[in-house]
């Protein structure tokens, strides 16, 4: 195992895909007009563990950039979704009531967490991009 750290059997690489937007707080954003797809990153679900339960926002709330979604349950802990622009949320993956782990396997597709209309699109453009959210990760 030549040019590995002693003790480490596997480097893995995050994805972070070039055409999303990304939170401080590792959730990602994808836009389709004044529609924001939200979910958390591979980094997060990777730090979380194994995602046992999802607390999926209501349909209808209104949210502030920062405030809260819901929660993550994995077999580490709990942790805050956070909401990466303001507005209403419009959908919700349903899929993750009895399949959590989607979060884990598909964390950019079929893991997503929930639909936000939003009156600025243009706080999209305000998050960080692959590259400043790669920085940030230090992957």
């Amino acid at each position: 195992m030549e040019g590995r750290p002693v003790g480490c059997d596997r480097f893995v690489l995050m994805q972070i895909p070039s055409d999303l937007r990304y939170s401080s707080d590792h959730e990602w954003a994808q836009t389709t007009g004044n529609v924001v797809r939200v979910g958390i990153t591979d980094y997060a679900q990777d730090a979380l563990g194994d995602v046992v339960f999802v607390d999926l926002p209501k349909v209808g709330a209104v949210v502030a950039a920062g405030g809260s979604l819901g929660e993550v349950e994995s077999t580490k802990s709990v942790s805050e979704i956070y909401a990466p622009v303001a507005g209403t949320v419009t959908a919700i993956n349903s899929d993750l009531v009895g399949a959590p782990e989607l979060i884990n396997s598909a964390p950019y597709a079929g893991g997503w967490i929930c639909e936000i209309t939003v009156d600025d699109v243009a706080a999209v453009a305000s998050m960080l991009d692959a590259e400043a959210y790669q920085a940030l990760t230090n992957n």
